[in-house]
């Protein structure tokens, strides 16, 4: 067993050939933890209000503007990645985004998936790091959807 709750790290080579579904869903959940973490060390009062400022930070729209706004930071391999996952058919509907922005939060879930199964926890933390600046600075209604 690897450090952390990895149970193994994975290669280039075999995220590069897994599914972008299984990454999105990987990096779906490391976000959400990541988001989770953050909000409650801000003090937040209720688990209801917990709740909802974690929500309003990992629905479709502002892991979208999150892409969209790292994009230039990415590297060759992670563009293609990005690019992959952004063009790969969706097996579910978007219910409160668009389906480009749907497209681009799924592209976003599987960066991070990649990263962690990788175990490259340093960019992985640079990542979401700007993801936080990008989504701090969208308005709450927006956020929110």
């Amino acid at each position: 067993m690897t450090s952390g709750f990895r149970s193994r790290l994975y290669t280039v080579s075999e995220l590069i050939n897994m599914p972008t579904s299984f990454l999105a869903y990987i990096g779906d959940t490391v976000f959400e933890l990541h988001t989770r973490t953050n909000t409650i060390s801000l003090g937040v009062g209720s688990i209801q209000e917990v709740h909802c400022a974690t929500v309003s930070r990992v629905r479709a729209g502002a892991q979208a503007a999150a892409m969209r706004g790292m994009t230039e930071l990415l590297t060759l391999e992670e563009q293609d990645l990005v690019r992959r996952a952004r063009n790969a058919h969706q097996g579910t509907v978007a219910k409160h985004a668009s389906m480009a922005e749907y497209r681009l939060a799924t592209s976003f879930e599987c960066l991070l998936g990649f990263l962690y199964l990788k175990g490259d926890d340093d960019r992985l933390a640079q990542l979401m790091a700007k993801a936080d600046e990008i989504i701090g600075q969208i308005p709450a209604r927006s956020v929110n959807g």
